[in-house]
């Protein structure tokens, strides 16, 4: 099959009556939810446009994930922004993207308003209504091809530019065959979502969901602040499987919340976006020792990830966790600076999961999209990560920092991480972070927890080398976190000297 579409039309055929998305106050069968999409795809098609993006401008609900299919019925792909985006930003996605449409509701209609583009405002209420054109639906499946593109994701470039990463349904459909092979993803499933749509961690959840009949539930984002409240939450709707970003976890740990109450069903805990402590993960597998845990790494360019670590041992609270092995109908390699391969060096991955580029960004990808450096013969597109990696004893692949976390600081080359590893391992860490200042020379070390700035020295003294010291150590009354969930490193850099 050559399109994402069939897959889950598939899964509608066999469990119509199954809940395929819901929320707290909505809920979609499989029948239900790809009705509403082919309504507002059929809606799309008076556009005129193909294989063209369109904007998704709504609320992380059930109908914005139908949303997004309708915009793939209509043979075009979606593009989703957040709804609580500042408008300067989208209006700079927009000077590259030209969306032939933004979907939005009555909601967000004033705020869609002030985008600076030159297609049309659909209103969801009205496309969720339109009747369906089975003839217009027919006829732009049988033009698809399994790499047209099936989304973009907008996020930071280093440019200050928003990039937009083009995936297509081949990528997606590979990809998530291999989330639904390796984790045993199956009807009986129960995902509990927690990661925005517009982050690339969210694919993994609603795609695995929606070819196999399972049930994606979207957890509040409030819940997140109230521990207590998320593991209800979770028992109320029998979740059994999550896929989070490490802070996610950790909050749970840190408020030491199965002491009170503990999810009974969750079977599956998967996750990525950031390192995952091995304190708080050493919460989790005391207090729940029969549950699967995965760590899961790659960036938005793998359609979500390229490597994967099932924890199978025993770890202490300052060791590293492996990020693994390639995932299946996948490859990693390491390169070293001199471009030989090598145990140690950047991580360079090449096969299906591949994005396709970036959207209307032609010089962007000839610094990542890069021709296969250990085959000239003939031509094969690999991504260069930025990721820095290694072999550990096991044969695993260890993950040493992006090559922006590098720093050269008093002649030696020093990860941010590994610093970080040594803190988090501390008694009475919550959370932190390491941000380099460069034009002062200075490491600095923000964290959020019980310890006092002096203890905490006075550990990290028997932990680090002096040359690995922090400069300076400021405790935080709140680690500030960014939309998807991670703490927000490039805040804390810009601002440090403020807190």
């Amino acid at each position: 099959m050559k399109n994402i579409l069939s897959y889950i039309e598939q899964a509608g055929t066999r469990f119509p009556d199954r809940i395929a998305l819901a929320d707290e106050t909505s809920a979609y069968s499989y029948q239900e939810f790809l009705l509403l999409a082919k309504r507002i795809g059929s809606r799309i098609g008076k556009l005129g446009v193909r294989n063209q993006p369109v904007a998704v401008f709504l609320d992380k609900t059930p109908a914005c994930a139908a949303a997004f299919l309708g915009v793939v019925y209509s043979g075009n792909f979606y593009v989703v922004l957040d709804s609580l985006m500042p408008t300067d930003r989208i209006n700079r996605i927009f000077e590259t993207l030209h969306p032939a449409a933004v979907i939005t509701d009555a909601a967000h209609r004033e705020q869609a308003g002030a985008f600076h583009f030159d297609g049309e405002i659909l209103p969801f209420e009205d496309a969720a209504v339109y009747p369906v054109s089975e003839s217009f639906l027919a006829a732009v499946r049988a033009e698809m091809v399994e790499t047209d593109p099936l989304y973009a994701l907008y996020t930071s470039g280093s440019t200050g530019l928003p990039k937009g990463t083009v995936v297509s349904h081949r990528a997606v459909i590979a990809y998530s065959q291999w989330v639904i092979d390796t984790f045993d993803i199956r009807e009986t499933t129960v995902f509990g979502s927690q990661t925005p749509f517009y982050f690339s961690m969210s694919v993994t959840d609603l795609y695995s969901a929606l070819r196999t009949g399972a049930r994606l539930q979207i957890i509040p984002k409030k819940f997140f602040s109230f521990p207590l409240m998320l593991v209800e939450y979770l028992n109320r709707f029998a979740i059994n499987t999550i896929y989070w970003v490490p802070s996610a976890l950790c909050i749970v740990a840190n408020w030491d919340t199965f002491a009170y109450a503990k999810p009974e069903r969750l079977e599956k805990i998967l996750f990525a976006g950031e390192a995952m402590p091995c304190k708080q993960l050493n919460y989790w597998r005391g207090h729940l020792p029969d549950a699967l845990y995965a760590n899961l790494f790659g960036p938005t360019e793998t359609t979500d990830i390229c490597t994967y670590y099932v924890v199978d041992r025993a770890f202490l609270d300052d060791e590293a966790l492996p990020i693994g092995q390639a995932c299946d109908n996948c490859s990693v390699f390491l390169l070293d600076e001199a471009g030989n391969e090598a145990d140690s060096g950047e991580l360079y991955v090449r096969g299906p999961f591949l994005a396709s580029g970036y959207y209307n960004d032609p010089e962007r990808p000839r610094a990542a999209f890069v021709q296969n450096p250990l085959n000239l013969a003939y031509p094969e597109t690999v991504y260069r990560t930025g990721d820095l990696a290694s072999y550990n004893g096991f044969g695993e692949l260890i993950h040493l920092g992006r090559r922006d976390y590098q720093i050269k600081h008093m002649g030696y080359r020093i990860e941010l991480g590994e610093i970080e590893a040594a803190v988090g391992a501390a008694e009475g860490i919550g959370a932190c972070v390491c941000v380099y200042d460069a034009a002062e020379d200075k490491i600095v070390l923000l964290y959020q927890g019980e310890i006092k700035t002096d203890v905490l020295s006075e550990q990290l003294r028997r932990r680090l080398p002096e040359y690995m010291f922090p400069s300076r150590l400021i405790r935080l009354k709140v680690m500030p976190y960014n939309a998807n969930g991670k703490i927000d490193r490039a805040y804390l850099k810009a601002h440090y000297q403020e807190l």
